[in-house]
């Protein structure tokens, strides 16, 4: 069966279009927008008319692209950025009208189940035992522990994620040490809150872990996440962008993500393998359940 996922994040709306069969997915389909509907959001406020209208095009897009690519089901979701607005009805009534979709707002429960079935169902090996899960999104991160066979035993969620933290710390390009030590003040006393059970293997999903994987490689451990800080201090955004071939609005929303993704590895004790897939597999995963 083949679904499709469009999920508005804090800093992109992404399509993906897969074949579901037995479990497996088979990408057909994937495109991004960072629309950065988070961006300079505090909680509680009110998201502007004129980026709800953005968001509505690209949906709408994203939505007339996975019809044509035969996608047979769809589901919309939306995550911290627009579950923290003060104006998310509108925002569900915008896309209803402007897309023909209802757009669901995924709570942080809901948000690491999905996460969770997502990496776990498409890593390539044998999980065995307790496995941890990352999701560092723009507007919240996720911390999940469960089995492939059991699903989630425990979850948590903190309200931070790599849109916020840079909007609220970052001021300089490239960063300076002053700023990536507030940040990383931050990340440890936000993610220091959750009391994380023990887990075997622990994987990093999410924009920020993916773009990592070609800045360091699959392995996030103390020394390859801070190899990437090095990188992104030592020259402008737009160079490290070409350098790396990752995408320059992804590049000043990295030093957050990579001190959210270490302070939630020391939180589990454990390196993250950067995932194959996260919340949008989940997503298709669970409709294809469903059908």
């Amino acid at each position: 069966m083949v679904c499709a996922c469009i999920d508005i994040g804090s800093n992109t709306t992404r399509v993906l279009v897969a074949d579901a069969q037995r479990g497996r997915l088979t990408e057909v389909l994937q495109q991004r927008a960072f629309t950065r509907i988070g961006r300079g959001l505090a909680a509680g406020g009110s998201i502007p008319r004129a980026k709800i209208d953005e968001v509505v095009r690209v949906v709408d897009e994203q939505r007339r692209l996975a019809e044509t690519a035969g996608a047979q089901a769809l589901r919309a979701v939306a995550t911290a950025a627009i579950r923290g607005a003060g104006n998310r009805d509108e925002v569900v009534e915008a896309v209803g009208g402007g897309c023909g979709l209802e757009l669901t707002i995924l709570d942080a429960e809901e948000e690491a189940r999905l996460a969770f079935l997502g990496a776990t169902h498409t890593h390539a090996g044998l999980l065995d035992g307790a496995v941890g899960v990352v999701d560092v999104g723009g507007g919240s991160t996720e911390i999940a522990v469960g089995t492939v066979d059991g699903g989630v035993r425990w979850w948590g969620s903190v309200p931070i994620g790599s849109s916020r933290l840079t909007d609220e710390e970052l001021r300089s390009d490239p960063p300076t040490h002053v700023e990536l030590a507030a940040m990383d003040r931050r990340a440890r006393a936000a993610l220091g809150t959750l009391d994380v059970p023990p887990a075997g293997y622990a994987m990093g999903v999410g924009g920020s872990a993916t773009s990592l994987r070609r800045l360091v490689g699959p392995v996030l451990d103390a020394e390859s996440l801070d190899r990437a800080l090095g990188v992104l201090s030592a020259a402008p955004a737009a160079a490290v962008a070409a350098r790396f071939e990752i995408e320059p609005e992804r590049i000043p929303l990295l030093p957050a993500g990579i001190l959210l993704l270490a302070a939630a590895a020391r939180r589990l004790g454990r390196e993250l393998h950067v995932g194959c897939g996260g919340l949008r597999e989940g997503v298709l995963l669970d409709l294809a359940r469903s059908r």
